[in-house]
Order: structure tokens, then C-alpha cells, then sequence
């Protein structure tokens, strides 16, 4: 551990309820001031979970873990500056109430940062006479980016919050961060699936499989990384294939432990019997 480092985590492993597999094991992260790291994994590879516990919103109680923001414990001594923005937000009933956007940043204390709040309004371009219960969930995803980032951060935790963005809107917010970012020494860690135009995003890269790093956050961009190559579909991004390599890793070796039993198969029961009168049907 560096004193430096403004993300610490060490010896940190995680489990939902007792006697359960693990959701994370033996996790160490360190991230310097400044950088802006892509977590890169399946679905189910922990990436969430580590992101909630950063954002001390799951208590860690194993002995040995410590973990740190700011070189403070997330837990006991709750950094200041810390954001958090997860994919849960836009399905709360309060924010899907019959509320005016203007009405709803007011009561946020929006008027308290008016600069930075109209910025991140015209980037996302948001309409302040939307009602929040007649919107979409990307439109509900802009007003929930606009009501966290208008505080000045000094980490931000994000968990697929572009997902809902359109191109545009999400490659202009990108551009935003990385500003944020490069101007005031801020660090981003950042899980998410999409890939497309990302490439010069991060300093970092990491991937993680079944709760442990596999790869862990590593300078991006890799000084042997391939060249661009152009497929049917277009030319991809070196991050997005990269990406794509890890993920196809990861498939491969849980079919590996599938085929030794170690784990429990995935996809179709082929030559199972299907009932054919319609009672044992209905009644299965």
C-alpha cells in the first residue's frame, strides 16, 4: 500500500450470508489519484459487489480486510467526496413520482452549484420541465447523472450508468469525466459492458472473474496491444477486443470446470423426456 493511493483495498474477501460461496476472494486494488479504471468481467464476476462495498453500502466484518478511500476507512471513518451511481436509482418510486426535474434538483440542492449543475444540464441535455414519472429510463438516467455529478467529487464509483445513454450523450459525458478527472486529480473506477468508443477513456484496465482480479489494474493503453481490426460488423476498438479476449476466456474456463463437474452446467437440458398429455404437462 502506497500512502498516495487514493483507493486501498487489501485481503478483502465477501460473502452474501454464512456458508455461501464467496463473492469476492482475496481482492487487492490500489489506485493512484487521477486514474480512471474500466472493471472488465461477466456478469457475476463481482464487480458490482466490490463497487458497493467501496461505496460502504455492504459491511465487511472478515478480519484482515481493510479497506480504504482517501486513506480512510469506508466504514468507520467515512470519506467525504466519495460518489456513487448504480442502475438501482431509476426504479425507485420516489424519482418516478410526479415530480418536475427543476422541482427535484431544487430540493437536491442543485441551486447551490448552479455552474456546474448547468453544465452537466446542457451535456445531458436534460429538459427542467420534465416530470419525472413521464419520462424514459435513459431521460430518468440523465437527471440521476446530473443530480450526482453536480458535487464536485474526488472518487466516483459507477456501475453501468451509461447503459441507457445514447451514443451521443454518453460520449460527451465521457469526454466530461475524463476532464473532471485530468483537471482536479479525481479517480473513477468504472464496470461496465460497454466498450464502443472508450478506448482512450482509462488509465487503467482490470478484469475479474468468479471474485478475484485475473488481471489487475493494469496501464492501459498495453504497450503490445493488437491493431485496430476491421470485421464485418466495422473497425473495433483495441479496448473492445481486449475485452472480448478476457470474456471468451472467461466462458471457456467456466465450460472447463462445467465438463470436471465442478460447477453447475449452463444452457439447454438436451434428451430430457417432455411430457406429452397435457395433465403430467400442467402438472410439471
Amino acid at each position: 500500500m502506497s500512502s498516495s493511493d487514493t483507493i486501498s483495498v487489501d485481503n478483502l474477501s465477501y460473502s452474501y450470508t454464512p456458508n455461501t460461496p464467496l463473492s469476492l476472494a482475496d481482492i487487492n486494488l490500489h489506485l493512484p489519484p487521477g486514474s480512471r479504471t474500466i472493471l472488465i468481467g461477466a456478469n457475476g464476476a463481482g464487480k458490482s459487489t466490490l463497487l458497493q462495498i467501496l461505496a460502504g453500502k455492504r459491511l465487511v466484518s472478515v478480519d484482515g480486510a481493510d479497506i480504504r478511500i482517501k486513506g480512510r476507512d469506508v466504514f468507520r471513518d467515512s470519506p467525504p467526496g466519495v460518489t456513487y451511481l448504480g442502475t438501482e436509482w431509476v426504479m425507485n418510486p420516489v424519482v418516478r413520482g410526479d415530480i418536475v426535474v427543476s422541482h427535484f434538483l431544487d430540493s437536491v440542492g442543485g441551486y447551490r452549484h448552479k455552474e456546474r449543475r448547468d453544465r452537466l444540464l446542457d451535456i445531458l441535455d436534460v429538459d427542467l420541465d420534465w416530470h419525472m414519472h413521464a419520462i424514459s429510463d435513459g431521460e430518468r438516467r440523465r437527471v440521476q447523472l446530473c443530480f450526482g455529478l453536480m458535487v464536485d467529487w474526488d472518487v466516483l464509483l459507477l456501475d453501468e450508468v451509461t447503459v441507457d445513454l445514447d451514443v451521443l450523450v454518453r460520449d460527451e459525458l465521457l469526454q466530461f469525466l475524463k476532464s473532471d478527472s485530468e483537471t482536479r486529480g479525481a479517480t473513477i473506477l468504472y464496470a461496465t459492458h460497454i466498450f464502443d468508443g472508450l478506448g482512450h477513456f482509462p488509465t487503467h484496465i482490470a478484469h475479474m472473474r468468479f471474485g478475484s482480479f485475473v488481471t489487475p489494474p493494469t496501464p492501459w493503453p498495453f504497450t503490445d496491444a493488437p491493431a485496430l481490426v476491421t470485421s464485418e460488423s466495422g473497425a473495433r476498438s483495441t479496448l473492445y477486443n481486449v475485452a472480448l479476449q478476457w470474456l471468451r476466456e472467461d466462458r471457456d474456463h467456466r465450460r472447463s470446470l462445467e465438463g470436471q463437474g465442478d460447477m453447475k452446467k449452463r444452457g439447454a437440458r438436451r434428451g430430457q423426456d417432455v411430457p406429452t398429455d397435457s395433465e403430467a404437462f400442467y402438472r410439471k
